[in-house]
């Protein structure tokens, strides 16, 4: 048989539910068709959806229809639960659509119908309730032509007339080229004009008296196509849950190839189970074919979205949350424990973007209405035993930039180095963040540059306004560099994140805050009162239409103004208006300095995401603020920007007579290195102006350097360093003093090389009665620590007393020690890094030594006479010995003559 997958969507209470018991039933996989009211539906397998008499999870049923292996997928149709019906579009071939005879093309109903274009599915429509009173099967096609497409045809009547032909044949080119000719329509030009979206068959019945369901089952047998699919392996992941016995359960279709029993899904995850759902109960099966809609149980790292295989990921979901919800525990609920537990849910329900903040010790959700909550609230109660409560919704921002701008991020404290140059650009509302790359091969290799863009697409990057994600924004790698020795992947995601950050310091940004498009029914003498509202709410709105005895008011307005509002219209219309409300989009906020000065949030001090970046100097890393980055930076990419791109309430609160004076020690110190290197500047006399003098930039362009302090301090945990160093490591096995001497000459001799003060410090803490001794051991302080004081708390005392005034280096291998040391302020060195440092000291002395002996000798021959020269020649070929004397020149040889020597 055909496999096929179909998944059935409706605005909430259009019959959606009705619909999928009656295919059930006249297709033979149920024996009496249940009702949502009688709460015996065969998809509601959950009690909390009997009860409330909606769907809340995603459902599968298995059935056959003629030729036709069918997986039906049943979505929830209120707006809250829309997330969980956009995973499901992701697996499915054709979709129906049902829309309500009684109330028309509603709000959500027009939300659908958008996603289900942006995924390119077929459609069938079904137009349910047609047995009740007023509907009007001329007006409700009409309707739907105009506010969804007009190639929406009407299946249900005479589809071999003329007209219906002609009608049908305009939809496509070819179609109608071959109507003319022949003036027929075959079916297969019909399936294949539903399948390329350029005709939406709508049939009219009603789905509980089950009247035109027969013709509409009729229509799908006749006009739906098989799927091809290829034989290499692929699945899409689109939904992950839990049985009753809290196995996990990874829902996919097959897309390419087979899935087998104990076959490996992902590395290492083997697939135990496979199971083929139908409503509540489920039948095992060892291999499931491409095409089949399927659970497995084994994997556990799998997420909705996922593509496995050939399969592709899936994108970012359009339709997302626009409200904050903080999870109240109960007094005697452990925080941490209900966050795993939360974790659990946020699998399943991805959108839910569970957050613990760590400073307040709080749990956050982001929730797309009140039902959701309620409905949240119940299930979390049921699973965990934990009744918890939602505070108030705080709405979700968005930001963007105004104008174009590049951003710098480098990277490059000791032994690291990656500088990334990103530029940011506005995009259009709604078209989400786009990440490319315009940076040559030459610049930047193709393997950093997909590790960059790697970077930018992983991370939920926070705004500078109120920390809100940023959206709307295309952004372009132009540029950067690496380093063939020092260069991690590492280095790249901190280059990239101070990049985007840079970059957003630098533009004008844009609050962005959650907008409903709404549709609002009043009788006709509350118009008024209505269009005052929305006008309150800083809305837009159409020109009022009349539709039988009620007025039909449709436009846009912020959610925080309207997220309410449905009560009031309820109040003051007695009961007799409706408003619908889809998510259209995110558009300026409309009070944006009011909600960031609400909101208080610094980007300087959140230390998750810093906006400077880091450059090195004298072997240690150093933080250069975002608006001076640009001054150190090591690339030029030759973009220039504006002068108005840094918008002047965004620079950091520094005094002006603290930013003149880093701007005048800036000035004399490029004078002071341009007189080393050209000699002194000669001033211009006259009337003649000076004009400056700049250099050529270098491969690496000069980097400004931070003060450094008089004194410096290296302190070395000596028994660490002991250990951590293999010849002395084993030095110590046979003898400790004759390590702790060696380590100690080493020192030393480092020491002597670096002109540092040095200091040694060995743990005594076991020494009973020790008061603690500092020995000077030619050029290094050698520190035995006191009774119960042990080399760590030494060193961490001294680098608190002195770390904030001197220049500290801690030497030590202790991960803790390391830690609390960066707390200090201090440099560290690993005992690998110091090693290192101590034979690259060596090695330039030995450079320096050849090269002072390669200057002697070329003095010598540029200040010896031609005579010496020929004589010293004559000496190397025996025709004379030193002992000759030089005529004019020299009277002995070369032990006493100054120049010979």
């Amino acid at each position: 048989m055909k496999q096929i997958t179909i998944g059935i969507l409706a605005h909430v209470d259009a019959g959606k539910t009705t619909l999928s018991e009656s295919l059930l039933y006249l297709c033979g996989a149920i024996r009496k068709a249940g009702r949502v009211d009688n709460q015996d539906a065969f998809l509601d397998t959950f009690e909390l959806e009997r009860r409330r008499g909606i769907t809340i999870f995603s459902k599968q049923a298995v059935f056959s229809m003629g030729e036709w292996n069918v997986s039906l997928l049943d979505t929830p149709g209120h707006v809250d639960f829309s997330a969980e019906m956009e995973r499901t579009l992701q697996v499915l071939d054709y979709a129906i659509l049902v829309v309500s005879g009684a109330d028309g093309v509603q709000g959500h109903t027009q939300t659908l119908w958008k996603l289900l274009r942006q995924y390119e599915i077929p459609v069938f429509l079904f137009v349910n309730k047609m047995d009740q009173p007023g509907t009007n099967r001329e007006k409700r096609m009409q309707e739907i032509k105009s506010r969804l497409d007009e190639n929406c045809m009407d299946f249900s009547g005479d589809t071999e007339s003329e007209e219906f032909l002609e009608n049908l044949a305009v939809c496509d080119e070819q179609v109608l080229e071959h109507y003319l000719e022949t003036g027929c329509v075959a079916d297969a030009e019909i399936a294949a004009m539903i399948r390329k979206r350029k005709l939406f068959p709508c049939y009219f019945g009603s789905a509980l008296k089950m009247t035109g369901v027969d013709p509409f089952i009729g229509g799908l047998e006749r006009y739906m196509e098989t799927p091809v699919y290829s034989d290499a392996f692929g699945a899409k992941v689109y939904k992950i849950a839990r049985d009753a016995q809290g196995n996990r359960l990874t829902y996919l279709k097959v897309t390419g190839g087979s899935l087998k029993v104990k076959s490996c899904l992902l590395e290492e995850e083997k697939v135990n189970q496979i199971r083929i759902y139908s409503g509540a109960k489920f039948e095992t099966a060892d291999e499931a074919p491409a095409g089949t809609v399927c659970a497995v149980t084994g994997p556990v790292s799998t997420y909705a979205g996922q593509g496995i295989g050939a399969e592709k990921e899936s994108d970012m979901p359009i339709l997302e949350p626009v409200l904050n919800y903080r999870i109240e525990l109960p007094p005697d609920g452990d925080v941490h424990v209900m966050l795993q537990k939360f974790r659990q849910l946020e699998e399943e329900e991805p959108q839910l973007h569970i957050v613990w903040n760590e400073k307040l010790n709080e749990i956050h959700a982001q929730l797309m209405g009140e039902v959701q909550t309620e409905v949240l609230q119940s299930l979390i109660n049921e699973r965990f035993g934990v009744h918890v409560r939602f505070g108030s919704g705080n709405i979700m921002y968005k930001e963007t930039i105004k104008d174009a701008v590049e951003g710098v991020g480098h990277f490059e404290p000791l032994r690291h180095y990656a500088e990334v140059h990103l530029l940011l650009e506005p995009g259009e509302r709604g078209s989400g963040l786009h990440f490319d790359s315009s940076c040559s091969e030459d610049v930047l290799d193709r393997n950093w540059q997909r590790l960059i863009l790697t970077h930018l697409e992983e991370k939920e990057h926070p705004g500078v306004l109120t920390g809100s994600p940023i959206t709307d924004m295309k952004i372009t790698l132009i540029g950067g560099r690496a380093h063939l020795k020092h260069t991690e992947g590492g280095d790249f995601r901190q280059a990239t994140y101070r990049a985007v950050r840079q970059g957003l310091k630098m533009a004008e940004s844009i609050l962005l805050e959650p907008w409903y498009e709404f549709r609002l029914e009043l009788p006709p003498e509350m118009v008024g009162r209505a269009m005052a509202d929305i006008q309150k709410m800083q809305g837009r709105f159409e020109p009022p239409t009349q539709v039988e005895e009620m007025s039909i008011l449709t436009g846009s307005a912020p959610v925080s103004a309207m997220r309410d509002y449905q009560r009031e219209v309820i109040s003051y219309s007695k009961g007799r208006g409706r408003l619908f409300c889809s998510l259209k989009g995110y558009e300026p906020c409309h009070s944006q300095e009011e909600i960031v000065a609400a909101i208080g949030y610094d980007p300087e001090r959140d230390t998750d995401n810093p906006t400077g970046s880091v450059f090195c100097a004298h072997g240690a890393g150093f933080v250069v603020p975002w608006d001076q980055v640009r001054d150190y930076m090591h690339v030029d990419t030759g973009y220039v920007m504006e002068e108005k791109a840094i918008p002047e309430k965004s620079l950091p609160d520094r005094p002006y007579e603290q930013r003149q004076r880093e701007y005048w020690a800036t000035e004399k110190e490029l004078e002071d290195i341009f007189e080393r290197t050209y000699g002194p500047i000669k001033q211009k006399t006259g009337k003649e102006m000076p004009r400056r003098v700049t250099s050529a930039v270098p491969e690496k362009p000069y980097r400004a350097k931070p003060k450094v302090r008089a004194d410096e301090y290296l302190l070395v945990d000596g028994y660490n360093i002991i250990f951590a160093w293999e010849d002395l490591n084993q030095l110590a096995k046979d003898n400790i003093d004759s390590a702790k001497d060696k380590l100690m000459d080493i020192l030393c001799e480092y020491q002597g090389i670096r002109k540092c003060r040095l200091i040694l410090v060995f743990d005594a803490y076991k020494v009973q009665g020790g008061i603690g001794s500092v020995q000077k051991y030619h050029g290094i302080y050698v520190v035995y620590t006191k009774e119960a004081e042990t080399a760590d708390q030494y060193i961490e005392k001294v680098a608190h007393e002195i770390g904030r005034k001197y220049n500290v280096t801690v030497a030590t291998s202790d991960g803790l020690e390391q830690v609390i040391i960066r707390g200090q302020g201090c440099r560290l060195l690993s005992a690998r890094e110091l090693l290192d440092e101590i034979n690259r000291s060596k090695e330039l002395v030995r450079q320096e030594i050849r090269a002072r002996r390669e200057n002697g000798k070329n003095y010598l021959m540029n200040h010896a006479s031609e005579e010496i020269v020929s004589h010293m020649e004559d000496v190397r070929l025996g025709k004379k010995s030193w002992n000759d004397k030089i005529e004019g020149k020299t009277n002995s040889g070369p032990g006493q003559n100054p120049d010979i020597k």
